[in-house]
């Protein structure tokens, strides 16, 4: 089928069933749902009233802060139901989603074994969910970071073989900025495989994440993936793994100005090159929202990098449900651009075919 819409940023919610694919000592990490009981009610992002919380690897995690309730069928966002989830789509004119967690937007354990039977398990469920509908739908996998690199490559063959089509990381990992050498096995690996980096919105460090506490999200999760793009760019990262595709995904286009103008300068008083077209040059695709100033971005880096996704499933800033069809409708763009970023540039980022 003809590519033509693809949504660059979908979301699964995790359920009951996404741990059952645990097997003997590892079910002792499988997460826990704890109903709320007595105390100060917790709001989610709709003004629901949060009743159920997830408990991983000792740590109480958010369940249902950033549900999409009014937009998006409870059996299409858990995915109990995949047939109602393609119908969603075809009803949004949508030819593609590239599934994203929800639950590992935030850090889970640093314990190897845990953290190795929790991804584990939920990469088995989303290729369960993949097989179901393969040319529509396609994931990104979590990467079991702390486990030894012949692990690590073992299950992102598996998951190459089963549907994926980039790797999970957020903008900080394992305490970790993401050019640290650390992550170098990871990274040629997904070169290895041809799978994208979808750094997405989030935050795999405890003390980072912790730090600001329960502030808006925008410090916790958004800005950690900005320091990301220009971390990797000053450190050489991308320079290092020249046919790695990185996708930076639910933290808008409109720093892009910002960030490229810094950098040129930093970059000219060491002496080094800037490109007209640094972030295509670099592999660096950005996933843009409706509400960017599009004609302010096309000044500092093509349309050939951007991306859209309706980040179906949620509730919050990023969220968008007629995201795409909007691109196309409302005029921010011209008709041929839109195209490329609902089509072609995704097509390019995802490795799809």
């Amino acid at each position: 089928m003809p590519l033509n819409t693809i949504d660059s940023d979908a979301h699964v919610i995790e359920q009951p069933a996404t741990w059952t694919y645990m097997d003997g000592d590892d079910k002792k990490y499988m997460p826990s749902v704890l109903n709320f009981g007595s105390g100060v009610e917790r709001l989610g992002a709709q003004g629901n009233v949060q009743k159920e919380f997830w408990m991983v690897d000792g740590r109480l995690q958010a369940k249902e802060a950033n549900l999409g309730i009014d937009n998006t069928p409870l059996e299409s966002r858990e995915m109990r139901d995949v047939s109602a989830r393609i119908k969603h789509m075809d009803e949004m004119n949508v030819d593609v989603q590239v599934l994203y967690p929800t639950l590992f937007l935030r850090p889970i354990t640093q314990n190897p074994r845990a953290e190795y039977a929790i991804f584990h398990s939920y990469n088995r469920w989303l290729a369960e969910i993949w097989k179901q509908a393969p040319d529509r739908l396609t994931w990104v996998v979590m990467p079991p970071l702390y486990s030894p690199e012949s692990v690590l490559r073992e299950e992102l063959e598996w998951a190459k073989k089963n549907g994926a089509c980039g790797i999970f990381m957020r903008g900080q990992e394992c305490e970790r900025r993401l050019s640290d050498p650390f992550f170098d096995p990871l990274y040629t690996i997904a070169q290895d495989l041809d799978l994208m980096i979808g750094v997405h919105s989030g935050n795999g460090a405890f003390q980072t994440h912790d730090f600001f506490g329960d502030e808006a999200g925008f410090n916790r999760f958004k800005l950690p993936c900005v320091g990301a793009v220009h971390d990797i760019l000053m450190s050489g990262t991308t320079e290092r793994f020249p046919k790695l595709r990185w996708g930076f995904v639910e933290i808008s286009a409109q720093w892009i100005p910002y960030l490229l103008n810094d950098l040129k300068i930093r970059f000219q008083r060491r002496g080094k090159r800037f490109s007209n077209d640094m972030l295509k040059d670099q592999n660096i695709y950005v996933a843009a929202q409706v509400t960017d100033d599009f004609d302010y971005i096309l000044k500092y880096t093509s349309g050939d990098t951007l991306v859209i996704g309706t980040d179906y499933g949620h509730h919050d800033t990023s969220a968008q449900i007629e995201a795409l069809r909007m691109l196309r409708e409302n005029g921010s763009v011209d008709s041929k651009l839109a195209d490329r970023i609902l089509g072609e540039n995704a097509v390019k980022l995802y490795g799809l075919s």
